[in-house]
C-alpha cells in the first residue's frame, strides 16, 4: 500500500525519488511511492541501561565498582537529533543502539569516578550523577540520544574500604555519645552541687536567723524580767487587788473559752442530728419508699394477674359451656333419631317390638332387684323347717319377683307378654 503509518514511539524515515534529503514523520502517515522511494523506520521508545563500571581506580587509588541506571531514548521532537540519530543508527536493531549508549555512558561513568574519591562518590551520589548525567548527555546529543535520567544504584569495593569508612562514622558516633553523655553527667554533678550548696546556704540562713530570734527573744525576756522585778516592790501593796482582777480575768476568759466550746458542740450537734437524718433518710425512708413502690408493683400485678385469670377461666367455662351444649344437642338428636327409628319400629312390628323391648329390660330389671341384696354384709335367714334354705331361699325369692313381671307389666301398659310371645311364635 502506498500510505504508512506508525505510532508516537516511532519515527518513519522516507528517502529516494524527488526527495532532496530524506522525510522523517515521527508518529504519523505518509504516502511512499513504490519502487522509486523506501521507507525506513526508528524507535523512540525508552530504553533502560545498566552502567557498571568494575573496579575503576578513583582519584586517591582506589578500587570500586559503581553499577548506575540510565533512560536514554531517540530525541523525535527535535529535528536535528531525529537526523543524527538517522545518520547513526538506521537499519541498527535497538540491541546495538543499547550497546552504543551503554558504552558511550560507561565511558563517561568511568572519567568521573577518576576524578573524585570514594567519599565524594558515597557521601554525595547526587553530585555523582549531576556530573555524569552532564558529561553523557553533552556527548550523546550528537549522536541523537537525550538522556532522560541517571541514577546511582550501588556502589562497592573488595577491599572493605567502604566498610572502613562506616566503621569510622560508626566509631565517630559512639565517641560523640559518650562524650555526650559524660558531658551530661557532668552538668547534672554540677547543678547538683550547685543545688547541695544552695540548700546548705539556705539552711545555714535559716539557722542564723533562728539564732538570732532566739537571741532577741532572750534578750527582750531578760529585759521584761528586770521590768518586772523593778516593779516588783511597787506591786506588792496592791497584789492582792491585782491577783482579784487576774482571777477575773481568767474566769471571764474561762467562760468565753465555755462559751465557744458549747457553741462548737451545739454546732456539732447539730450536724450530728443532719448526719443522723440523712442517715435515717438512706437506711430507712429510701428503703421504705421502694418496698412500697414495690409492694404497690406487686399488688398491681397480682390483680392484673387475677383479672386475667377470670377472664381465662370465664372464656374457658364459655368455652366449655359452648362444647357441653353442643354435645348435649348432639346427644339430644342422637337420641331423637334414636326414639323415631324405635318408634318406626313399634309401628311397623308392634306386639313383637314391645316384647323384645320387655325380654331386653327383664335382665337389668333382675339385676335391679338383686342390688339391696349384693350390698348386704351379712344375712340372717330363719326357717321354720318347710321349704328351702339358705342362697336356694334367696334365688327361689328373686324368681318368685321375675314371675310376677309379666302380670305386673300387663297392668301398667295393658301388655300381655305371655299372649304377645305366643302370638309372634305362630307367625314365625
Amino acid at each position: 500500500m502506498p500510505f504508512h503509518t506508525c505510532g508516537p514511539n516511532e519515527a518513519m524515515v522516507v528517502s529516494g525519488c524527488c526527495l532532496r534529503k530524506p522525510q522523517l514523520i515521527p508518529g504519523g502517515r505518509v504516502f511512499v511511492w513504490p519502487g522509486l522511494q523506501k521507507l525506513q523506520r526508528i524507535s523512540l521508545n525508552t530504553m533502560t541501561l545498566q552502567i557498571q563500571s568494575d573496579r575503576v581506580y578513583t582519584q586517591l587509588g582506589v578500587a570500586i565498582t559503581v553499577t548506575g541506571i540510565a533512560q536514554v531514548k531517540i530525541q523525535g521532537q527535535n529535528v536535528e537529533m531525529l537526523q543524527a540519530a538517522c545518520q547513526q543508527f538506521l537499519g541498527k536493531t535497538e540491541k546495538d543502539i543499547q550497546r552504543i549508549a551503554q558504552e558511550t555512558l560507561e565511558g563517561h561513568q568511568r572519567a568521573i569516578m577518576g576524578n573524585m574519591t570514594v567519599e565524594e562518590i558515597y557521601k554525595d551520589r547526587k553530585k555523582f550523577s549531576k556530573a555524569v548525567f552532564e558529561v553523557a548527555s553533552s556527548d550523546l546529543v550528537n549522536m541523537g540520544i537525550s538522556v532522560v535520567s541517571y541514577t546511582i544504584k550501588d556502589v562497592k569495593d573488595d577491599e572493605g574500604y567502604l566498610h572502613a569508612l562506616g566503621m569510622t562514622r560508626t566509631a565517630q558516633v559512639k565517641r560523640d555519645a559518650r562524650i555526650g553523655e559524660a558531658e551530661a553527667r557532668r552538668d547534672a554533678g554540677i547543678k547538683e552541687s550547685l543545688a547541695e550548696e544552695q540548700r546548705m546556704a539556705s539552711r545555714y540562713s535559716n539557722d542564723i536567723q533562728i539564732a538570732q530570734a532566739q537571741r532577741d527573744f532572750e534578750l527582750k525576756q531578760a529585759a521584761f524580767d528586770q521590768e518586772v522585778q523593778a516593779k516588783k516592790a511597787q506591786s506588792e501593796l496592791a497584789y492582792a487587788l491585782q491577783a482579784a482582777k487576774t482571777k477575773q480575768a481568767i474566769k471571764e476568759e474561762q467562760m468565753q473559752i465555755a462559751v465557744i466550746e458549747r457553741a462548737q458542740e451545739i454546732q456539732v450537734q447539730e450536724q450530728e442530728i443532719v448526719r443522723r437524718e440523712r442517715e435515717l433518710d438512706a437506711t430507712i425512708r429510701k428503703p421504705a419508699e421502694a418496698e412500697k413502690y414495690r409492694l404497690e408493683k406487686l399488688a398491681e400485678a397480682n390483680r392484673n394477674r387475677t383479672v386475667y385469670e377470670a377472664q381465662a377461666k370465664a372464656q374457658a367455662v364459655q368455652m366449655k359451656g359452648e362444647a357441653e351444649a353442643f354435645a348435649i344437642e348432639a346427644k339430644a338428636k342422637a337420641e331423637a333419631e334414636q326414639m323415631a327409628k324405635k318408634a318406626a319400629a313399634f309401628k311397623e312390628y308392634q306386639d313383637a317390638a314391645l316384647v323384645d323391648m320387655v325380654l331386653e329390660m327383664l335382665p337389668k330389671v333382675a339385676a335391679e332387684i338383686a342390688a339391696p341384696l349384693s350390698q348386704a354384709k351379712k344375712i340372717t335367714m330363719v326357717s321354720v323347717g318347710k321349704g328351702d334354705v339358705g342362697a336356694a331361699k334367696l334365688t327361689g325369692e328373686i324368681l318368685e319377683v321375675m314371675e310376677r313381671m309379666p302380670s305386673m307389666v300387663e297392668g301398667i301398659t295393658g301388655v300381655n307378654i305371655s299372649k304377645a310371645m305366643k302370638s309372634s311364635q305362630r307367625r314365625i
